[in-house]
């Protein structure tokens, strides 16, 4: 589709719309297509990041001594949360590549084309080969399909947020778009369910073909969501973009030519998932290290803990994010999360299973709700709907860059002794002001109809 050539179309700023455009400012469906829509992005974010975060455990469990050479467990730690990292470098490139046809094709679509990556790559994983059976060989394998997870990333919640969004009714988008995040904390819950009873197996039986079932499990998950996303429908103000031939011919483009701002914005607000990959996996892997000498079983059973309460919350605080703002929940959210994430570490760091279970509530269940209940419907609203998905998932992504590769920095900035996590908690601390400083300087917009989304301010 080329973009529109006449005089009062390019004078009309991109996002907006003419007069009685299907869309208009109830925006999406209303309330049943946003139910529709909230249940899809729901089962699709479970099945998918499910696959996902079944690498984190993994990388931080069995993949040192399965995928590097021995003689070095810190070295192999490290190197095994480095591939775990390099899904995220994918996932900018995912954002920039799906978002483009997303904004180009439809949001449908693209989902579906997420799912199906997600779905081969891990599939991929479990059939891998060792270091033991072929050398170098399989760490670059091993690369290769977490590359593809992240290119599908990239894509899976810019799309799931997107299309949610824009089947929302006015006064409940934050609500209705947060189950596409509550559908990730069910995936890691879910991952994890999988992985405790594998991490019980014999050391053997483990490192043979036990850590391979989870991930010949996602190959179900994947299909079942694939049948709940064709039955989805196309939103009504992609399908009034596309009926006006409205689309840009170069989102990308139109993106950084007219909110090239808002990008940063979303870049820099997207460290608060430093928290979250510091929690997961670094958490996972110092607890269970020698230095803290906490059980496998047990840490996933913390992991299970707080994303089990985090699928309840997130929907809560968005809901009040839709009463009272993005911005105060947000801001609040960081500040908890930047003083609690040193409460968790100093708990592990203790030995005492009863803390780490409360701090682990307190941090990812409860503080770090306010952010990551928030995100798909703020980030999306920050956006025009011709550059949505593409300015959603550009500007996420990259600033996920640095949650990715925050496990393996936190490896190596570590100090020794009792005292070995200050170094990370304060570097995750540190992120977590730079997100809520970011939030603070962008627009609020729950009030904000579905038709103005994208707009310069008014000037006052």
């Amino acid at each position: 589709m080329t973009t529109p050539t006449s005089s009062s179309r390019a004078a009309r700023p991109p996002g907006t719309r003419s007069p009685g455009r299907a869309g208009g400012s109830r925006g999406g469906a209303g309330t049943s297509g946003g139910r529709k829509a909230a249940l899809a992005a729901f089962l699709g974010s479970m099945l998918e990041y499910y696959d996902f975060f079944i690498y984190g455990s993994a990388a931080a469990l069995v993949f040192p001594e399965l995928f590097f050479p021995s003689g070095n467990e810190a070295a192999g730690v490290v190197s095994a949360l480095a591939t775990f990292g390099v899904g995220y470098v994918a996932r900018p490139v995912g954002g920039i590549v799906l978002g483009h046809f997303g904004d180009k094709v439809g949001r449908k679509k693209i989902m579906i084309v997420t799912l199906l990556m997600m779905g081969a790559s891990s599939l991929a994983v479990g059939l891998l080969p060792t270091y033991e059976q072929v050398g170098i060989v399989a760490p670059v394998l091993l690369v290769l399909a977490r590359l593809g997870q992240g290119l599908s990333a990239g894509g899976e919640a810019a799309g799931a947020s997107t299309l949610t969004l824009e089947h929302s009714p006015e006064g409940r988008r934050g609500f209705f778009t947060s189950f596409a995040m509550s559908g990730t904390m069910a995936g890691i819950v879910l991952a994890n369910f999988v992985f405790i009873p594998v991490a019980a197996l014999p050391e053997d039986q483990l490192m043979s073909w036990g850590w391979r079932v989870p991930f010949w499990f996602s190959i179900v998950m994947i299909v079942l969501a694939y049948v709940v996303r064709r039955r989805l429908d196309e939103t009504p103000v992609f399908e009034a973009e596309a009926a006006e031939d409205d689309l840009a011919p170069l989102p990308l483009a139109v993106l950084f030519r007219t909110q090239w701002a808002d990008v940063l914005k979303v870049l820099f607000a997207s460290l608060f998932a430093v928290f979250q990959t510091v929690f997961m996996v670094f958490g996972l892997a110092y607890a269970t290290s020698e230095e803290a000498g906490l059980e496998r079983e047990t840490m996933l059973w913390v992991s299970v803990v707080a994303n089990a309460v985090a699928v309840v919350v997130v929907p809560a605080v968005a809901a009040l994010s839709d009463r009272v703002g993005r911005r105060p929940v947000w801001i609040m959210s960081a500040v908890s999360c930047s003083v609690l994430v040193c409460g968790y570490f100093w708990a592990i760091s203790t030995g005492d299973v009863l803390l780490v279970f409360v701090f682990a509530v307190l941090l990812n269940g409860i503080a770090y709700s306010g952010m990551n209940g928030l995100w798909p419907a703020y980030f999306s609203e920050l956006f025009a709907a011709r550059v949505r998905y593409s300015g959603f998932a550009t500007g996420s992504q990259f600033g996920f860059l640095l949650a990715g590769f925050a496990p393996a920095i936190g490896f190596a900035v570590m100090g020794d002794g009792v005292d070995a996590w200050v170094p990370v908690a304060v570097f995750a601390a540190v992120c977590g002001a730079v997100s809520a400083l970011a939030v603070l300087v962008a627009r609020e917009t729950h009030k904000v109809p579905l038709a103005e989304l994208g707009k310069p301010a008014p000037r006052r």
